[in-house]
């Protein structure tokens, strides 16, 4: 499998190169120079395995000739160990045709927890074969950055450094960072937005020297190996429903694009999905673009779902490459205008492709804590702000009931109990294993948004 830049103009790769550079030189995001395809027969032979074996299944036509090809199993059994309930990803039915696919038992409690589990541990066998070490840098919104700290702590062939909007994220997404106690493990608060964050980590690959210096690799969902994971819970949900025999509807609450992208890449491998529903909060770029065909950044507004406090919507690009066939040259110049005037517009008949497959809905706070109250109140169901985006979406856009529709609950309740609270008036409970949250030490520092003070203090961890 061979891998290209959607900007293209940087050399194709194989799976191992692509995991380990993250970016692609030309500023561009790798995807599959080809699409693997499963028939119907396939599809059907899903309906029988567990998670972990379906992981390897799907997973597995992405990395031929990769030193992981023959230990995808063994991989993902162990990444998949340590979650909480023993179906993984649990769906649970909350009306006639419609379910949540509950995406938050693994170890931090989020959907993210799905691609870096095993990324964490691609990292290690690649490294291993090749005596290589990596420092990996990331941004994140909320909940990446503490899924990677997961994956990435005490491991003795990786820095790791995250980035956070200071006073932008709910307290238990912070300290589920910054108390980790490792000494590869460097939290760094960002006095800015999630946006800003990205655009350090996006500068940092961009300057050649100091990537290859420090040997740059990224964990956010710019790396195709995030987006390879998570295709895997699209295909396990749509086969439980009744899939290939069936088409199925998705709703995603979505800020940066990468998890329902993954839903995409489903898709396009012969997942049959009649549509994808876009779930926006205030910060709703992307509701806007699929409204207008323009995609116009707007101020990050704070928001009680913060990991779609997001403007720039990194993996969009990946759908924009398909959306104009895979013309490199014509994504360049969208994202070259977008850098330079923040906003960029595709042609009509893009935009229409892309219309006949996604739709947008947007949920501002008061109608999030109005309809979590609500949902609380029918069912007894606790939704956090991001699922009940999700649900909002799903039960709001129009959709033909006779198609099931499943929506993502992309975080467990208990890491906004505030906003819970208020919405429900109960309180959620951590889980066992973070009980103590609130009484460990954190680790971070605080830097203004400033890329060459970012650059020092990188430089400076790994050379101790």
């Amino acid at each position: 499998m061979r891998y290209v830049s959607t900007r293209g103009r940087a050399p194709a790769l194989g799976f191992d190169d692509v995991l380990l550079a993250g970016l692609a030189a030309d500023g561009g995001l790798y995807v599959p120079e080809t699409w693997p395809q499963f028939s119907a027969d396939d599809l059907k032979s899903f309906a029988g395995l567990d998670y972990p074996r379906l992981a390897a299944r799907v997973m597995a036509p992405f990395v031929k000739g990769s030193v992981i090809e023959h230990k995808l199993e063994d991989l993902t059994r162990r990444a998949y160990s340590a979650f909480a309930h023993t179906a993984v990803a649990p769906m649970i039915q909350t009306a006639a045709n419609e379910w949540l696919l509950e995406l938050f038992h693994g170890p931090t409690l989020a959907f993210k927890d799905f691609a870096l589990q095993c990324v964490g541990l691609m990292f290690d066998e690649v490294l291993k074969a090749r005596g290589a070490r990596i420092t990996i840098v990331g941004a994140t919104s909320g909940d990446t950055g503490s899924a990677a700290i997961e994956a990435t702590k005490n491991r003795d062939a990786i820095n790791t450094f995250i980035l956070h909007p200071a006073g932008r994220t709910s307290e238990v997404q912070r300290r589920q960072m910054t108390t980790v106690d490792a000494k590869n493990v460097h939290n760094i608060a960002v006095e800015g937005t999630f946006d800003d964050c990205q655009n350090m980590v996006k500068a940092l690959f961009a300057d050649t020297k100091f990537r290859d210096d420090v040997h740059l690799s990224a964990v956010n969902s710019i790396n195709w190996a995030r987006i390879m994971a998570q295709v895997v819970y699209y295909v396990w949900a749509a086969v439980h429903v009744g899939s290939p025999h069936r088409k199925v509807t998705f709703a995603v609450p979505t800020g940066n694009f990468g998890n329902v992208f993954a839903g995409f890449v489903a898709s396009k491998m012969g997942l049959p999905v009649e549509r994808f529903v876009v779930g926006s909060n205030a910060n709703d770029i992307l509701t806007r673009y699929f409204e207008t065909g323009s995609m116009t950044a707007a101020g990050v507004v704070p928001t009680l779902s913060p990991s779609m406090d997001i403007q720039i919507s990194s993996n969009f690009e990946r759908l924009l490459f398909e959306a104009v066939g895979r013309d490199g040259a014509a994504v360049s110049r969208h994202m070259d205008q977008f850098k330079q005037s923040g906003s960029y517009t595709v042609d009509a008949k893009a935009h229409a492709l892309l219309l006949s497959q996604f739709a947008g809905q947007r949920l501002d706070d008061a109608g999030t804590l109005k309809f979590i109250g609500e949902v609380y109140k029918a069912s007894g169901y606790v939704l956090d702000p991001h699922s009940a985006v999700g649900l909002y979406a799903a039960r709001n856009a129009g959709l033909e009931s006779a198609v099931p529709r499943i929506a993502l609950a992309t975080a467990h309740p208990a890491k906004f109990p505030d906003a819970v609270e208020k919405a429900t008036g109960t309180r959620p409970s951590m889980p066992p294993a973070l009980a103590d949250l609130f009484h460990r030490r954190e680790h971070f520092t605080t830097l203004p948004n400033d890329l060459d003070q970012l650059r020092r203090l990188i430089r400076e961890r790994i050379s101790h």
